[in-house]
C-alpha cells in the first residue's frame, strides 16, 4: 500500500520485496501471506531442469502451494500458455484447475489473453494465454469488469513475461474485488506483475530463483499509460 511521511505528506512509492529463492520451498516455509492475492505464471518444462513427468508433478504441487499461500477468502490468479511436446498439446489451464480443485479451491473466472492478433496463424506456437482465478472461499462478483477475451496484452518486458496490460487486469481484480493489501508473485521473473502492482498503488512481494532476474525485478518500472 502507498504510504506518506507524517511530517511532510510526501507520497512514498508502494513497497516491493523480492526474494532470491526457489519458490516451492520458500512457500512451504512461509505459509499463508496475510492480505495477499497471488498473480503469477508458472514455468513450463522448457524452463526447469526436469523430465516431462517430473515437471507435471512439480507444476501441480506448485499450483497447490500458491493457492494455500493466500488467505482462504482471497484469490490466486494464473497466467498459463499451453505447450506442445512430442506432437501433443499440454493444456496448462486444465492443469491449474485440477490442482486448484485438489487444494480445495474453485474457479472464479477463466479469461483468454491474446498473445498474437486474433486470426493470425501461429505455426504451432501458443497464440493465447489462459487467465484463471481460483479461491477457496471468495465468490466471483456478479459484474466483473474484465473482458472474456483480452485482445491487447500490452508490452512484455521479457520474452517469457506476461504483457503489462494483461497483468493490469489481474492486479486491478486483486485491488478492487479481492481487496488485497499485497500482490504476491512466487515466479516473478523480471518483475512485470510487481511493477504493475506498484504503478497501481499496491505493495508487491515476489520470489525468483535467478539472481540476475531478481535484480531486474527490483528495478523494473512501468508507466501508467502502459496499463
Amino acid at each position: 500500500m502507498s504510504e506518506t511521511h507524517s511530517d511532510s505528506a510526501v507520497p512514498v512509492a508502494p513497497l516491493r520485496e523480492v526474494h532470491c529463492a526457489d519458490a516451492l520451498p520458500w512457500m512451504r516455509a512461509r505459509g499463508v501471506i496475510a492480505g495477499a492475492c497471488a498473480v503469477t505464471s508458472l514455468p513450463d518444462v522448457s524452463e526447469v531442469n526436469l523430465s516431462l513427468p517430473a515437471w507435471r508433478a512439480w507444476f501441480l504441487e506448485a499450483v497447490g502451494l500458491v493457492v494455500n499461500a493466500v488467505p482462504a477468502d482471497n484469490a490466486a490468479l494464473f497466467f498459463q500458455s499451453d505447450i506442445k511436446r512430442d506432437g501433443a498439446w499440454i493444456d496448462k489451464g486444465a492443469m491449474v484447475v485440477r490442482a486448484a480443485e485438489d487444494a480445495g479451491a474453485r474457479v472464479l473466472f477463466h479469461k483468454i489473453v491474446c498473445r498474437r492478433p486474433p486470426g493470425m496463424l501461429t505455426m504451432g506456437r501458443p497464440g493465447f494465454t489462459h487467465l484463471i482465478a481460483v479461491s477457496r472461499e471468495m465468490r466471483c462478483p456478479e459484474v466483473l469488469p474484465i473482458p472474456d477475451i483480452i485482445v491487447d496484452a500490452g508490452r512484455a518486458p521479457w520474452v517469457r513475461a506476461m504483457g503489462i496490460r494483461g497483468a493490469a487486469h489481474a492486479v486491478r481484480f486483486a485491488r478492487e474485488e479481492a481487496k488485497a493489501a499485497v500482490v504476491f508473485d512466487p515466479f516473478c521473473g523480471v518483475g512485470t506483475v510487481l511493477a504493475v502492482a506498484n504503478t497501481l498503488g499496491m505493495a508487491a512481494l515476489g520470489v525468483e530463483k535467478s539472481a540476475k532476474r531478481c535484480g531486474q525485478a527490483r528495478e523494473l518500472r512501468v508507466r501508467g499509460d502502459e496499463l
